[in-house]
């Protein structure tokens, strides 16, 4: 059994420090790609249909969509360097970078070596939702992506159709691949239009009704070529369970949009980072 020590609440009290500032960031120049976005030709759609997932691709300098159209409804995004699926969005790093939740000018960060921009989101249409009184806010980069090994642990039985399974079909079908493949491409999540935050007592993940409705909708500039997959979560909107069979589910919109030519001008495609590899050898 512990004991509390005399110097317990100074211990709390001390400050906490930021682990990693980021006043040395490259930052996005959003007025170019504010300009760009005023010249848009759409170049295709994808319609994800509810509790299934589904590919597209994005060239370097060219915008991407995901809207509610039709009832509030979730999804979960994975996406990776076209020409090298090794390098694949790393949560855990843009969360280190821009915090739990993300939104416009924030970026989508890349798996080492690389560790560059992926993606850069310029517009959010939930922008004004900030964070609730419970700690809540929307597009978290906290989340794993439901899936089915998490599932047998904790009820047992084998559940399909969870984000994980999603996105490991669709890459099967994009790569012409078997699932086992498959699936080692399948990475951790941008959880878009979902609300989610940690509770103040336990520090548990919580999820509550996304606050998502037809229309709403969060844009990306690609900053390098892109394969992209997004499952449209079979939670719904999470205001009761996070993988379901019962839950009211909708498909989502992804719409890819090329600028004028010009309208880019003063853009340059990020370089892979630039650490030398050598590891102190």
């Amino acid at each position: 059994m512990s004991m509390i020590p005399p110097d317990a609440d100074a211990r709390r009290a001390i400050p906490p420090v930021i682990c990693y500032p980021v006043e040395t960031l490259p930052q996005p120049d959003m007025a170019i790609y504010a300009n760009a976005r005023e010249t848009l030709t759409k170049t295709g759609e994808v319609l994800v249909p509810p509790r299934d997932a589904a590919t597209f691709n994005v060239p370097a300098g060219h915008f991407f969509r995901i809207t509610s159209v039709e009832g509030s409804q979730v999804g979960d995004l994975n996406l990776w360097n076209a020409n090298d699926l090794n390098e694949r969005f790393y949560s855990g790093k843009t969360r280190a970078l821009h915090g739990t939740h993300i939104t416009t000018g924030d970026r989508m960060w890349s798996s080492f070596p690389g560790l560059r921009p992926m993606a850069t989101i310029t517009y959010d249409s939930l922008g004004w939702y900030g964070m609730d009184p419970f700690g809540g806010s929307v597009h978290d980069v906290i989340g794993t992506r439901c899936d089915p090994y998490t599932h047998s642990l904790l009820k047992g039985g084998q559940y399909h159709h969870c984000c994980h399974s999603n996105l490991t079909r669709a890459m099967a079908d994009h790569l012409g691949v078997s699932p086992v493949e498959a699936e080692a491409h399948v990475h951790d999540v941008l959880n878009v239009f979902m609300c989610t935050g940690f509770t103040r007592d336990t520090g548990q993940y919580f999820m509550k009704a996304s606050p998502v409705r037809p229309g709403d909708t969060l844009e990306f500039f690609a900053e390098i070529d892109l394969i992209g997959a997004l499952s449209a979560c079979p939670g719904g909107d999470c205001s009761a369970e996070h993988s379901s069979d019962t839950a009211a589910c909708h498909p989502l919109l992804v719409e890819t949009f090329q600028p004028a030519a010009g309208a880019l001008d003063g853009w340059v495609a990020p370089a892979v980072n630039g650490y030398d590899r050598s590891h102190g050898r």
